[in-house]
């Protein structure tokens, strides 16, 4: 991959039947991947953009948002052989030392490097872009790709469906254990080309494995696309963490579906770190089928300017005896808007659940404003089941507290945010990963 040029030539802008035969004609896809994304299109061409009359969107404006701009895919880059001969930006981004077992970087719409410790590799543990793992392991990418995440899951899991590019497949066979995270860095620069990144994760009966991953893009002029889709599969007793920090640009439209499914006694954690993009909003959904399943789902979001976030989660119990724990944090300032719908569902056959879900919102100007709804559907009789959310500006006792022993205001708020934020963002396992993220909430803080 040139360090100056971001990919090769992309498809005209505009998201119509004939941009899908041209991408069907520029990649190497099976047969079974072009039918499904022929079927998709056919999903999203008779899906109407979602609209404020949409109860779940109705609080996201997304009128101007331009779709006839947006170029699908671009040929990607050649591949390199060391993370060496990435481009500088993306080398720092990644950090120095190695604290991860696996590494996979896409640049705009291709894969461009990959690695993997090669003990994992021969205990059948398997890190792919997607469309390499589909061509490689077709047999086991078809079983699960689309299962969580269909196209028929509205307008944007259409879209992405028909449009994917890279992506990653991860898989962890049976009773392996990943010690180290395995780390993902999609990075795009290209002028107009969308992301559509695809993340498939599976893990088997009794495997253990930590997946990070990190969208990010430079300021550019224009408006930028992006649209991702996550689907995690945890076998029984498998114990899964899935943590995603995205930095889109400025002027980003971003959308994200994830779904994850919990197996009998096993357990997925996720943490969202949202920071960028101009419109950002996330469909964040945990289904527990089998007992003993267990999810924690935690979330952060910082908000300047005239940002906009809007997070719906749901915890999905259908088996008895199962747990959830949600707690999601928003600060937020200057014109800054936040939406959190969270609804824990709990199925008439889902005795003995014991779900948690609390959406805490910390405002710093009097402009910023954060709407939370929590909600609860319970079917069962037998349930421990609580929520609750509060909004609040900063504690002028506390400012005062901090300021009376010789710290100044802003170093004291800058000391509440860390504060605040500190219990979730201790979970990113890697360092110069957390290093980078308490880098850009402080740079919020203080602008």
């Amino acid at each position: 991959m040139a360090h100056d040029q971001a990919s090769g030539p992309a498809l005209d802008a505009g998201l119509s039947e004939e941009r899908v035969k041209e991408l069907l004609r520029l990649r190497d896809d099976p047969e079974w991947v072009r039918a499904a994304r022929r079927e998709a299109w056919q999903v999203y061409d008779a899906t109407p953009m979602p609209s404020r009359t949409d109860e779940e969107w109705r609080r996201t404006d997304i009128s101007q948002l331009d779709l006839s701009r947006v170029r699908a895919f671009a040929i990607p880059g050649s591949r390199v052989a060391s993370p060496a001969e990435l481009p500088e930006v993306v080398r720092s981004a990644l950090g120095s030392g190695a604290e991860w077992s696996g590494l996979l970087v896409q640049h705009n719409t291709g894969v461009v490097y990959r690695e993997l410790d090669p003990s994992l590799a021969r205990q059948g543990v398997i890190l792919l872009s997607l469309e390499e793992a589909a061509r490689e392991h077709p047999e086991l990418v078809r079983r699960y790709l689309g299962q969580l995440v269909p196209a028929t899951s509205g307008k944007f899991a259409a879209m992405n469906a028909v449009f994917w590019s890279g992506g990653c497949f991860l898989y962890v066979p049976r009773g392996v254990t990943v010690e180290r995270p395995i780390r993902v860095l999609s990075w795009w620069d290209a002028p107009g080309v969308g992301a559509f990144p695809r993340t498939l994760v599976v893990a088997e009966a009794n495997s253990q494995v930590t997946y990070l991953e990190e969208f990010a893009s430079p300021e550019q002029e224009g408006q930028a696309f992006a649209n991702g889709v996550v689907e995690v599969f945890a076998g029984q007793g498998a114990q899964v963490t899935y943590l995603a920090v995205q930095e889109w640009n400025e002027q980003t439209y971003a959308f994200l579906n994830q779904r994850q499914v919990v197996e009998r006694d096993a357990t997925v954690n996720t943490v969202h770190v949202a920071l960028g993009g101009h419109v950002s909003k996330s469909h964040i959904e945990t289904r527990l089928v089998g007992p003993g399943a267990t999810t924690e789902m935690t979330g952060v979001l910082f908000g300047d300017k005239d940002q906009h976030f809007d997070h719906h989660t749901l915890q999905d119990h259908v088996a008895p005896h199962t747990t959830s724990n949600l707690l999601y944090k928003g600060v937020l300032r200057d014109h800054a808007r936040s939406v959190y719908a969270g609804l824990i569902r709990v199925s008439k056959e889902a005795m003995k659940t014991d779900a948690y879900q609390a959406n805490r919102n910390l405002l710093l100007s009097d402009n910023a404003k954060a709407d939370s709804i929590p909600k609860l559907e319970i079917g069962a009789n037998d349930v421990r089941c609580t929520h609750g959310a509060t909004v609040a500006p900063v504690d002028e006792e506390q400012v005062f507290y901090l300021m009376a022993r010789g710290i100044p205001r802003a170093e004291a708020i800058q000391l509440m945010v860390q504060g605040f934020f500190a219990p979730i963002m201790d979970r990113i396992p890697l360092a110069s990963v957390r290093e980078k993220v308490w880098a850009v909430v402080d740079r919020k803080v203080t602008a």
